[in-house]
This record gives structure tokens, sequence and C-alpha cells, in this order.
């Protein structure tokens, strides 16, 4: 009769990623390691209290396979969510494509998963965390991190950890006026970078310039990279707009490392090329850091979030760079 084997229960903890339509889950090893994914919408058709619940249930349900796949539960849990959050006091202040407002989260949570600790963090910060810490920018003690998506947001890198400033507000670079008295922009500013370099708006100005409603901006991408005058014309005045963002960035935060992430930054060279080029012809003084593009998709919420956890629980993040 052979020897029976018993495992040694495996260490996690729970990460989650709150998007507009879906949430994104994982189990996250000591070493950052993702040792389970999961998927679920959000439900928030149902409105802000059904997406509250879908959270709440789907977190339980990750505890439990946890527990019965890895012999232990769960030691803390981590969840990013977009929109205004309060980090400190753990409450996601507001999301306008949740519909929620103050909501206690962090305390759901615990509740929910048995009293362990959880971290609640701003999407992007947590996933610029990801990739400053285990991603493209990993081993820099500086980084700056710039999703180019619907809108524009960044995360500001040091020494490991993710600056979210006095108010919760810290890497709003989408808001930096790069065009004064230009387009109007919700936030009720005029000019700001995102009205003119994030894939939303490089969307709207290639469907208006090639005549097709239903254009994008992986389409202009494309018609960039076939020689299309209109397409480049149109390509060069988002990259113009964000070289301006992103040297004002620069010289206030000095990073080692530029990460761009976001569906913008999914045209590769397209992007980053003229994009190098604009920043180098716009310094003077200032030192320009590795342009890089973000490596880790979007698995860095996920992995963001699995890192805020093991923040609470350990003195040294899972990752070569202290904390």
């Amino acid at each position: 009769m052979g020897r029976r084997v018993t495992l040694s229960p495996v260490r996690h903890v729970i990460a989650l990623d709150v998007g507009g339509t879906g949430m994104k889950a994982a189990l996250v090893g000591m070493g950052g390691e993702l040792l389970h994914q999961a998927r679920l919408a959000t439900g928030r058709e149902r409105g802000p209290d059904a997406v509250v619940a879908s959270i709440l249930d789907f977190a339980a349900e990750l505890r439990a396979y946890g527990e019965r796949r890895f012999g232990e539960p769960a030691a803390a849990a981590g969840v990013a969510v977009p929109g205004i959050v309060d980090s400190e006091q753990g409450i996601a202040v507001y999301a306008a494509n949740l519909g929620w407002r103050d909501v206690p989260l962090r305390a759901l949570l615990a509740e929910r998963l048995g009293g362990i600790p959880v971290a609640l963090g701003h999407d992007v910060r947590t996933g610029g965390l990801a990739e400053g810490r285990v991603g493209a920018g990993r081993g820099a003690d500086r980084f700056l991190f710039v999703a180019l998506g619907t809108g524009i947001a960044g995360a500001i890198g040091v020494d490991g950890r993710v600056e979210a400033g006095a108010h919760g507000f810290a890497g709003e670079i989408g808001h930096i006026v790069v065009r004064p008295g230009g387009t109007p922009c919700p936030c009720g500013q005029h000019g700001c970078l995102e009205r003119f370099a994030s894939a939303a708006a490089v969307s709207q100005a290639w469907a208006e310039a090639s005549g097709d409603p239903g254009a994008d901006a992986a389409d202009c991408a494309k018609a960039v990279e076939s020689g299309d005058p209109r397409a480049d014309a149109v390509w060069q005045h988002a990259v113009d707009a964000l070289a301006d963002g992103l040297v004002t960035a620069l010289t206030l935060l000095d990073p080692r490392t530029l990460i761009i992430g976001g569906g913008l930054a999914e045209a590769g060279d397209t992007l980053f090329t003229p994009l190098r080029t604009a920043i180098r012809h716009r310094v003077t003084f200032q030192k320009v850091p590795a342009i890089v593009p973000a490596t880790l998709g979007d698995t860095a919420g996920s992995l963001g979030a699995g890192l805020m956890a093991w923040d609470l629980i350990t003195p040294t993040a899972p990752s070569e760079v202290r904390t």
C-alpha cells in the first residue's frame, strides 16, 4: 500500500477588480502568483444595491473555494473599484457607472469574509501598483503609470507603493489642462488632456474625420499604419496633446519609468515611437524616463488588489521591491 501524501495548506488572499460591467477576481499566493481566476457580471442594471450584493457574494464564493482547494481560508482581501475612493476609511464614495454613493465596502467585505483584513483601492491606482511592482516597472523606485482608456488616469509609484494623495485624487493626469480654453470637460474645466488623447477622444476624432460613425481608435491606428494622411493628422494631434501632459507630469514627479497602458497603448509602436519623439523634443532640463508599455493586461487590477491585501499582513510585499 502506498503512503498517503498530505499537502501543506497554501496561504493566499482574495483579490477583486470591479469594473463598470464585470468583475475580475483571483486568489493570489504569497509570491504574487495567480492561483485561481474568475469573472462575474456586476449586475449594474439591477441597481447599486445589487452590485454591492454581487461583490459580497462573489467574495464569499472565492473564500469558500480557496478553503476547499488550498486547505485554509484566505488571509486577507483586496478590492479595486472605479470612481472616487476613500481608501483610508474604506469607502467607495462615488461611481457614476455603478450608481453608488458612500458604500462602506471595506467593512461590508470584512464582515462577510469572517473578519479578515480588507484593503480598498481605486482601480487605476491598483492596476498601476501591480504594473509598477511586478509588471513593466518592476524594480523601479519611482514610476508613473498612465492608463489611456475612455478617460485618462494615472498612478504615482514611490518605493513600491502608490501615492493616493491627501484627499484620494493623486494621479488624475487626465485633467491637466493642455489646451487652455479648449474642449469642455465634464470635470468643469476646458482643454483637459483626456479630451484630446484618450481612446474615446481619438475614436470620436477619427469617426468625424473618416465619416464612419462606427470607427474607433483601433481603426485610426490601423489607418495610420496604412499611410492614411487623415488618420495621421488625428493621431499626431492626440500624441502632441499627450506629450504636453506627460512632460508636465515628468517635470513634477521625475519618475524613473513611465508605464503606458489602456486601450490606446495596444497600438504598440504606432503610439510609442511618435510619443517618445514628441517627449524628447519637449524636455529641456528634465530627464526622460524609460517609456514602456504595460505588460499585465487585464490581470493588473486583480494582481494589484492582491498586492494590497498582502501589504496588510506582511512587512514585505510579494515582489523584489521593499515597501
